[in-house]
């Protein structure tokens, strides 16, 4: 088989793989896990595994719990009630509504909506119906009796905090029960962070014990402040994680069609989207039950909710006694480094996919070349340098072997004339040919073949590295993440694609040649809705391959 012929199956191959890729995810989602429940040692005879509601036959918000009380909608005098609570952490524009004390807004001021909008922070969370994303929290009582879930009315003195020179801001809600129990819900910022402490005390002073546990929950909308690529879109959707199986997607198709149930220990639950998280993260000792809702909205005019959440096993605070929970929410932009630090496996919401293994040190590199130029855009072009420099007596001895199969190209026109059409004869006199000659015919590939998996692992780790999102490099390209505004680079790398293909040894075959010509022009449009930051690695691969091919060819074998 010619280098040209496995070339262009390659080639193929790869645009197959991809598309391939944009059709799994698109249309089929992966498989929920079964329901698991386990016995709750603090309260025997529950459970802390959440009953699943059917799908679509419930339009409450809660999770269920053995014993727990109904709770309704927020009624039209309870809203009217809540009360705005703004929070401005430096890198946080942050609403919490007094109903329930839930976080309700998070814009990111280091990140612009766009490159040409960089007064207008990214909005990550918001209960704007078309964009939904919010992050309730509360308790629930296993007696039938009153607790501060996320519809309930809560009391707070002030509306407008500031970070100031202490670097930390608490914003404490409190709840009172008819019958003498106080909760207060404090949520703690701390300046240049991500996460969010959310703390209760309890403090019983009716009559009788009161058993409660906490819940936390994301309730999100998908919408259209979504960022996503032009051509292979990265996973929307909720993920869990626990000790056993480290990052579990549960697709918004999957919660509409089952609930999800299930026991965590040392995990979390997330919202992700392309480049930023949102997730609820318990204490490592506590027991948890990871769950999903299915909210249909009955009014047709409003919209559909998905719910991932988690409940925790109950505590019984006596009376006259205090009882406490904690949690932690993180939302923010996935930096596997920051990530890491909040919770076990939580940097895996950057997926890199099958080929991690790979990606992981291209993007070490990456960031490390960064480190020295300060320039996205140059760090992948130095990145490529080294790469091929790591590459180069493979791509020698590649080069050697296509130089001589070149040098063939006369012989293997006459054994064209000589047998015709007939095939069986043509491929046992090249073979006979190649041996005489001592080629491999494969010999030129080998570079190719590897440079395809790096290829992939590079377009993941630039397809989900928020360190390239908005950053420019020179001139026309402002923002590596997406395509090029005037695919000039697309064009370049169409360009050396053809430079390379008069560099290599022609194909006998007049019909392979024809289609050979059009793959650069394939290419070019294809790589037209590629991130800018991946042609330009193309680019600048291909002509690196350009510049050592001719030295190798020119000086090393002094082929003239």
């Amino acid at each position: 088989m010619e280098n040209q012929r496995l070339f262009l199956y390659t080639a193929l191959g790869l645009i197959s793989f991809l598309i391939y890729l944009t059709w799994m995810q698109t249309y089929h989602p992966p498989t929920p896990p079964a329901v698991v429940a386990t016995a709750d040692a603090t309260n025997p005879g529950a459970t802390s595994g959440i009953a699943a509601p059917t799908a679509g036959g419930t339009t409450g918000d809660l999770p269920t719990a053995a014993g727990s009380a109904p709770t309704s909608a927020v009624s039209a005098e309870v809203a009217k009630t809540e009360r705005m609570v703004s929070v401005n952490t430096g890198i946080l524009d942050i609403q919490l509504s007094s109903i329930g004390g839930t976080l309700t807004n998070v814009n990111l001021l280091e990140y612009p909506v766009s490159v040409d909008q960089q007064d207008i922070p990214f909005a990550l969370m918001n209960n704007d119906p078309l964009d939904l994303l919010v992050a309730e929290s509360g308790l629930q009582s296993r007696q039938g009796v009153s607790a501060p879930t996320h519809k309930e009315p809560m009391a707070v003195a002030e509306t407008n905090y500031t970070m100031n020179d202490s670097g930390e801001i608490k914003v404490p809600f409190t709840w009172k029960s008819d019958d003498g129990v106080t909760v207060t819900k404090t949520y703690t910022f701390r300046a240049d962070s991500y996460v969010i402490d959310v703390d209760y005390a309890i403090d019983n002073q009716s009559a009788d014990p009161y058993v409660v546990n906490q819940y936390r929950q994301l309730k999100r909308k998908p919408g259209t402040k979504d960022e996503k690529q032009q051509f292979v879109n990265t996973y929307i959707g909720a993920v869990v994680s626990n000790s056993e199986d480290t990052y579990q997607k549960v697709d918004f198709g999957d919660i509409e069609d089952e609930n999800f149930n299930q026991d965590v220990t040392n995990g979390w639950v997330a919202m992700i989207e392309h480049y930023f998280a949102t997730a609820w993260v318990p204490d490592p000792e506590e027991k948890n039950s990871a769950y999903s809702l299915y909210v249909p909205n009955p009014n047709p005019a409003d919209y559909d909710h998905y719910v991932i959440g988690m409940v925790s096993s109950s505590k019984t605070v006596a009376p006259g006694a205090q009882g406490t929970f904690h949690t932690k929410a993180f939302a923010g932009p996935k930096i596997q480094e920051k990530l890491a630090a909040v919770a076990p496996n939580l940097e895996l919401t950057v997926d890199f996919g099958f080929l991690t293994i790979i990606a992981q040190p291209l993007f070490w590199l990456l960031k490390t070349i960064h480190g020295f130029v300060g320039n996205w855009g140059w760090a992948i072009v130095f990145t490529v340098v080294v790469i091929k420099a790591i590459l180069y007596k493979l791509s020698e001895a590649a080069y050697k072997s296509m130089a001589r199969m070149k040098k063939l190209q006369p012989k293997m026109a006459q054994l064209k004339e000589r047998h015709g059409d007939d095939r069986a004869a043509m491929g046992q006199a090249t073979m006979e040919l190649y041996k005489k000659e001592k080629v491999n015919p494969l010999g030129g590939c080998l570079p190719m073949l590897i440079q395809m998996p790096i290829f992939i692992a590079l377009y993941w780790a630039l397809l989900e590295s928020v360190e390239l999102r908005q950053a420019p490099w020179i001139l026309w390209i402002q923002d590596l993440s997406i395509k090029d505004p005037y695919f000039i680079l697309p064009v370049l790398m169409a360009l050396a694609m053809y430079i390379q293909q008069k560099l290599n040894p022609a194909p006998v075959d007049p019909i392979q040649a024809k289609v050979m010509q059009f793959l650069p022009l394939i290419f070019g449009v294809f790589f037209a809705l590629f991130p800018a930051g991946l042609v330009l690695y193309w680019v600048v691969n291909n002509t690196l391959s350009i510049l050592q091919q001719w030295y190798i060819t020119r000086i090393v074998i002094g082929d003239k």
